[in-house]
């Protein structure tokens, strides 16, 4: 994107359309340190209790600079490059890194290793980077004492507290609100689908003790099986796109309920994110016809999220911690044998904008 000024009006081209800059909206972006708190990034100044009768009384371009002098007695220098993103409304880093869709195949699972200074690192930020590539990340050598994965998210965002708790402990227990806590096999799912509006975005599993040898975690990608099955058979996958069913969590103090799709798209027709747990989803009464066509659809899904075309399995050994998207990922776990020893997993949730947050704090740390 290319700037002009004439008579002192400021236009941005791009191609062959030439739009006018408001003089206001300009004045609004002025940046020195007597306008704008250099720590916080917020306005020292309110513009909704401003006039609007906001002229500009000289511009100039110089090099990568626009100088603009208004009538309030205002200079500022803006950022060329900075006022082209802006306009072009470009969206933010987090949302440009592209989904990379994977299936069984995929083996080469990069692991991290845990520092003293990770989470301030380079290594911080290209896991961050391969947590919205893949929608998961291992961390190898984390602490395993004293809960040490809430202060691990905490150094990332904030915990999302549940009725589960700030943290949950995954292991084989009498009487469990919850099969998690048995030594069942666990097929692939997503958590908290019951949650209003959305479930935690981000589950973080941190592996305590495994001396079982069965116990193995499974991932599955829900974008690489929606899109598969859009292609497969686009009557089943738009009946899932557009059928709301009631999921529903019940415990002795607890009773949860939330509407939404199977797999669920955004304005644009876009992937957003799925909902699995089929042990809690009530689908509404519809014409027989109608049913017929659902409940065939979800039993392709259900196929394809159990089929060893798309899902992944691999042991957490003890200080591995291992991130993953819950808007996106269906996990799971292989049964075990708790007579044969010990299995210890902690987890707990995050929201998107923890780790939105983080990444963005270190690309503009180490001007990436």
């Amino acid at each position: 994107m290319k700037f002009e000024v004439n008579s002192n009006k400021v236009f941005s081209l791009k191609g062959l359309n030439k739009e006018e800059i408001h003089p206001f909206w300009l004045r609004e972006r002025v940046s020195e340190k007597e306008h704008l708190d250099q720590g916080t990034q917020q306005r020292l100044f309110d513009p909704s209790a401003m006039k609007q009768s906001i002229e500009i009384i000289n511009a100039e371009i110089n090099g990568q600079f626009l100088n603009v002098s208004f009538n309030d007695g205002v200079n500022s220098s803006f950022e060329i490059n900075k006022l082209s993103d802006e306009i072009s409304l470009k969206s933010n880093d987090v949302i440009d890194i592209k989904k990379v869709k994977w299936k069984s195949d995929f083996k080469n699972i990069k692991s991290f290793k845990y520092t003293d200074d990770f989470f301030d690192s380079e290594d911080m930020y290209n896991l961050l980077l391969d947590f919205y590539k893949y929608g998961f990340v291992i961390i190898q050598n984390v602490p395993t004492n004293d809960n040490f994965l809430v202060k691990f998210a905490n150094m990332i965002g904030s915990v999302k507290r549940t009725n589960f708790g700030e943290h949950f402990n995954v292991r084989s227990k009498p009487n469990p609100n919850d099969l998690a806590y048995t030594a069942l096999n666990l097929a692939p799912h997503t958590d908290n689908p019951y949650r209003n509006p959305f479930p935690p975005c981000i589950q973080i599993l941190h592996c305590i003790e495994n001396e079982v040898k069965g116990g193995y975690s499974t991932l599955v990608d829900g974008f690489t099986v929606s899109e598969d099955l859009k292609n497969l058979n686009k009557d089943f996958y738009d009946i899932l796109t557009s059928t709301k069913v009631r999921f529903r969590f019940s415990d002795k103090d607890t009773v949860l309920e939330s509407w939404a799709e199977l797999i669920h798209l955004d304005e644009n027709g876009n992937f957003q994110n799925v909902r699995f747990s089929p042990r809690l989803d009530y689908v509404p009464q519809m014409k027989k016809e109608k049913l017929e066509i659902y409940y065939n659809a979800r039993k392709c899904l259900s196929d394809l999220y159990n089929s060893n075309k798309y899902r992944i399995e691999f042991k957490l050994m003890p200080g591995d911690l291992m991130m993953m998207d819950n808007h996106r990922l269906l996990h799971g776990r292989t049964s075990f044998d708790p007579n044969e020893g010990k299995r210890f997993l902690q987890g707990c949730y995050l929201d998107f904008d923890s780790t939105e947050g983080k990444l963005l704090h270190l690309k503009r740390k180490f001007n990436f």
